[in-house]
């Protein structure tokens, strides 16, 4: 059975709230049947050259059909060609927005049934 993409229960400055999940995340991976916390430490990520492979990898290893990258509440995280075209490459639709439009066009592909993965920030 396919696991169906946690809806985003609720988005403020610097709180994020997944379906499923008990931990308030500041910014947060979600995909097919899950969620965890993203730690930009992990892969030295910095606000400027922005979201890199190595960030969304994980999510689009979970076979998700479109991807939504949250760039911060004032879009202050880049998002560089190259990581769209990583992610293009792999046949996955990308829509980068700001993280409340990112959040609103996620939890919409979730209620459409799309097996959609999402990478937030939730501050700048």
């Amino acid at each position: 059975v396919l696991m169906s993409s946690p809806e985003i229960a609720s988005l403020s400055w610097g709180h994020m709230k997944v379906q499923g999940s008990t931990i308030t995340y500041k910014d947060c991976k979600v995909w097919p049947g899950g969620s965890r916390t993203w730690d930009w430490r992990e892969t030295g990520t910095e606000h400027s050259p922005g979201v890199q492979p190595a960030d969304v990898k994980e999510v689009v290893e979970k076979g998700v059909q479109t991807l939504v990258i949250g760039r911060g509440m004032n879009e202050a995280l880049k998002v560089p060609p190259s990581t769209v075209e990583y992610i293009k490459k792999q046949g996955i639709d990308v829509r980068v927005l700001q993280t409340e439009q990112a959040v609103k066009e996620y939890n919409a592909l979730v209620a459409q049934g799309v097996r959609v993965g999402g990478v937030f920030h939730s501050t700048c």
